[in-house]
């Protein structure tokens, strides 16, 4: 479920519509759960349907570390790629903003950790990177880690509407990898590396 104050807005016709912030969100929210209505697919059910639903997933699903294709029910299907994204998935089946969204700012995830069958061309934002590769998580999930260990201490301190989609005992582990008594598993371990 993606963070309740965004909408779906048309951003322009390069990119079509995007999730977009409709209040302040702090580093360190929770901007998405994985929750009970998104819909897993696995590589045999996507081959058994017809081209057009196939098309569909390959738009809007991402893949996780099992290789099963992940359709969000809500608007967080739309949340388009940036190079330079402000929200970054976690080992924990969420993601948290890694920076200040304001008002009418677009969510944005690099679409690099989201283990992609096919590069891709992104826009160009004046970053080094311009294509998305399938294993842009095993390039660049150091760098990664350190952004969301930023913010990790953050998210017990903040007022997260998706709390109540998060069970108590990862909240429990939340809470003590922002207290510095666990490690924050890598996001390295969301690699699908298509076995």
């Amino acid at each position: 479920m993606i963070h309740p104050k965004t909408e779906l807005q048309f951003i322009n016709k390069e990119i079509g519509y995007g999730v977009v912030a409709t209040e302040f969100i702090p580093a360190g929210t929770i901007t998405w759960v994985l929750d009970k209505l998104d819909r897993e697919f696995s590589p045999a059910e996507l081959e058994s349907l017809e081209p057009l639903y196939q098309s569909i997933l390959d738009t809007y699903t991402f893949r996780d570390n099992k290789g099963r294709y992940i359709l969000c029910w809500d608007n967080a299907r739309y949340v388009n790629h940036s190079f330079n994204s402000n929200c970054l998935t976690t080992a924990y089946d969420f993601e948290v903003a890694i920076r200040d969204i304001h008002v009418g700012e677009q969510l944005t995830d690099d679409y690099g950790y989201l283990n992609i069958p096919q590069p891709f061309r992104g826009i160009d934002e004046g970053t080094r990177r311009k294509v998305v590769y399938p294993d842009d998580l095993l390039k660049y999930y150091k760098v990664w880690d350190k952004k969301l260990q930023l913010v990790f201490p953050k998210i017990p301190k903040l007022d997260q509407p998706l709390k109540p989609l998060i069970s108590e005992n990862l909240w429990n582990l939340i809470s003590s990898i922002s207290e510095g008594k666990k490690i924050m598993d890598s996001i390295k371990n969301n690699y699908y590396n298509g076995d």
